[in-house]
């Protein structure tokens, strides 16, 4: 065998190989190819943003939360109340990505979340001073503030001593940790975490608070102004002829003075997804849920 015999065993042997190493290298790309595809082609992972704690700004956020979803459908937004405070410690823990506040941070919570946070107000509201709707015909539709307290002291315990129906009265309070009880307390009582030894009942959300007054004929209590109905009635607060309802005129030019900013909490270092929640909270769209809701625009 001469050297072009070998030679040519050796370029037949060569040009196998490279088929070969084609055929493996195309499907090889082939395959590569498809994965791509198929990763593609999965839907993307929904961002999720978590929102937790007043049930007063609860409503805002859950209609929010639905109109945003329809503009981003990618994303995943879960509402959900427990109180002012809950909202507060969650942030905190970093458990949620907004915290829902009615109330003002306390200084201890202020000293633990306050660089690192932002308290946005997205609403305002008026704590409303609430009978039942036997009491309100019975002619108690205003009580000052020095009446008011005298009845969640124990002071007052009967409708007839400030003209109304002879009946008990039935004085609801409200769990410590809600915004809309400190709120109350610090203007009719003088300090947010003030007792109320005349209280009968005490209740958490505002929706609990509702059911209890609308089903009684002798009930006092404090609600956001969004949960009026029928059979639960806002009197007027003051002295005589001074005494103002709770309207969103009298909480905006201040001469109802129970009233509150309806908060969010985030963290300074929030997403792009949560930014663009609070931006949309704070937009035309958005101010128009908070009156839709029965609240008062901050724009």
């Amino acid at each position: 065998m001469g050297w072009n015999d070998y030679t040519s065993n050796d370029n037949t042997c060569r040009a196998e190989i490279s088929l070969l190493g084609g055929s493996m290298f195309q499907r090889w790309s082939a395959n590569l190819l498809l994965g791509v595809l198929l990763v593609a082609s999965l839907p993307a992972v929904a961002v999720t943003i978590k929102v937790a704690g007043s049930t007063t700004v609860l409503p805002i956020l859950t209609e929010a939360a639905k109109q945003y979803r329809v503009i981003h459908p990618e994303l995943n937004l879960t509402v959900s109340g427990g109180g002012s405070g809950m909202g507060v410690a969650n942030i905190e823990r970093g458990t949620i990505d907004i915290g829902m506040a009615s109330r003002p941070l306390s200084k201890g919570e202020a000293g633990r979340i306050g660089d690192t946070t932002n308290i946005i107000a997205v609403a305002r509201d008026a704590v409303a001073i609430v009978v039942s709707k036997a009491v309100y015909e019975s002619g108690v539709t205003q009580l000052s503030l020095s009446q008011i307290a005298a009845i969640y002291r124990g002071e007052i315990r009967n409708w007839r001593e400030l003209g109304g129906l002879d009946a008990r009265i039935l004085v609801i309070d409200k769990e410590a940790s809600r915004g809309t009880r400190h709120v109350f307390a610090d203007v009719v009582l003088g300090n947010p975490r003030a007792r109320a030894a005349g209280a009968t009942i005490i209740t958490g959300s505002n929706n609990e608070e509702q059911s209890v007054i609308s089903r009684s004929d002798q009930a006092i209590g404090m609600l956001s102004n969004a949960w009026l109905n029928d059979r639960v009635r806002a009197i007027a607060v003051g002295e005589g002829d001074a005494a103002v309802l709770p309207s969103a005129d009298n909480v905006a030019n201040g001469r109802y003075i129970i009233k509150r900013d309806l908060n969010i909490i985030v963290r300074k270092q929030s997403s792009d997804e949560v930014k663009g929640f609070v931006d949309f909270l704070h937009s035309a769209q958005g101010q128009a849920i908070v009156q839709t809701v029965g609240f008062h625009s901050v724009r």
